[in-house]
């Protein structure tokens, strides 16, 4: 059986999500954060040499890598569901929002979480130097990358509501995790009704509610 190392509040959640709306039987073995870094436990390592999550075991195997992950669970158990049809449009929307998630979405966002709490961390006397260097590079860069991330979002799901054509796939599946974060962190629903209607959308689904009851609390749903 498919076992998947869940880390919480982490992306991890999204493969349990997918585990639920395909009906496969999965196992979980949990991991904490650590409450003062945030990091993953060092126990992750055993697992795999990164440390980080997700993970899945399956088959004596080992695959890391949330979009490698997903492609591998729809490929093995989904029949054909939750991925449009090979030699589609769609198929290509499918193919690039799969990668985009992890690819070009989270590097901006990470910035923005990095930016935001490295005047904290900085020695006393260094914090108002560091404070208006990391300002200065949010609003010069990260926070115009972001928006215009943002509002190709909204574009992009004005003609279905879901980012790879007419049906829920995937590639929704794995765009939560950007759309929660950026939500969380950097306002990104503000003016974007059909952005906030994608996260209502998931967050009612009830594979989503059945992963969060087994996952843990999550603090992005």
């Amino acid at each position: 059986m498919l076992t998947v190392h869940h880390l919480n509040n982490s992306r991890s959640q999204r493969v349990l999500w997918l585990l639920e709306e395909l009906g496969e039987p999965y196992e979980i073995k949990p991991y904490a954060r650590d409450a003062k870094t945030m990091l993953a436990p060092p126990e992750l390592k055993a697992v795999h040499p990164l440390g980080k999550s997700p993970v899945i075991t399956v088959d004596g195997g080992v695959l890391a890598e949330t979009g490698a992950i997903v492609e591998y669970i729809v490929s093995r158990y989904g029949q054909g569901r939750m991925i449009p049809p090979p030699g589609t449009p769609e198929r290509l929307k499918f193919l690039y929002w799969l990668h985009y998630a992890e690819g070009s979405a989270m590097p901006p966002l990470l910035m923005k979480l990095v930016f935001s709490n490295l005047p904290a961390r900085a020695p006393a006397i260094l914090r108002p130097f560091a404070k208006a260097l990391m300002g200065a590079a949010q609003k010069g860069y990260v926070d115009p990358q972001l928006q215009a991330h943002f509002d190709y979002w909204e574009a992009e799901l004005a003609p279905t509501g879901w980012f790879a054509g007419p049906e829920f796939t995937a590639a929704d599946v794995m765009m939560s995790f950007p759309v929660e974060a950026a939500a969380d962190r950097a306002g990104a629903l503000n003016g974007r009704p059909k952005l906030a209607a994608f996260l209502n959308r998931i967050h009612d689904r009830p594979a989503y509610k059945a992963a969060l009851k087994r996952g843990g609390p999550y603090a992005y749903a």
